[in-house]
């Protein structure tokens, strides 16, 4: 585990250019991976903005900011949530935190940072009233997939799909 110094806290409008940049990176990522199945970091950008999450009262948006002496404060990670009710006609209803993105700079993975960001996500959407969290992930994701079972997530939903 790399060790870094960094905090927690909500993102600011002043963090919208990172924020931006950030979410390109990740969905850059995706895209890379299996471009078969993901548009464009691009494309995805022109529909959505994560200044959507900093104007609804439903919606978090945190950000992990390197701290320390001689250290110029940088965003080394993000993460999006909202709350909302899940409703289905055939399970119960219920309050939940869905993560939407989670994303850290590769060169400070293994820090705590996405531990620390998921963690008081977890937090302020309990205050919310979510009583559970859900987050969908990509299977090739590898990483995103042990880092969510560390935290205590489990399968929910096999999602299954074949080409045809």
């Amino acid at each position: 585990m790399i060790d870094l110094k960094f905090k927690v806290r909500s993102a600011t409008s002043g963090d919208l250019e990172t924020l931006n940049d950030l979410m390109y990176e990740l969905h850059d990522h995706h895209q890379q991976a299996v471009p078969e199945d993901f548009k464009t970091a691009a494309e995805i950008q022109q529909e959505k903005s994560i200044s959507r999450y900093l104007d609804s009262p439903d919606c978090i948006v945190l950000v992990a900011e390197s701290k320390g002496k001689g250290i110029s404060e940088q965003i080394l990670g993000f993460v999006t949530a909202q709350f909302c009710e899940l409703i289905s006609p055939i399970s119960q209803s219920c309050l939940i935190g869905n993560i939407d993105e989670l994303f850290v700079e590769p060169d400070c993975r293994n820090s705590g940072i996405a531990s620390a960001l998921l963690k008081e996500a977890q937090v302020r959407l309990k205050e919310l009233g979510a009583v559970q969290l859900m987050v969908e992930v990509w299977d090739f994701n590898q990483p995103a997939l042990g880092l969510y079972k560390n935290e205590g997530f489990v399968p929910h939903i096999h999602c299954l799909r074949k080409k045809i």
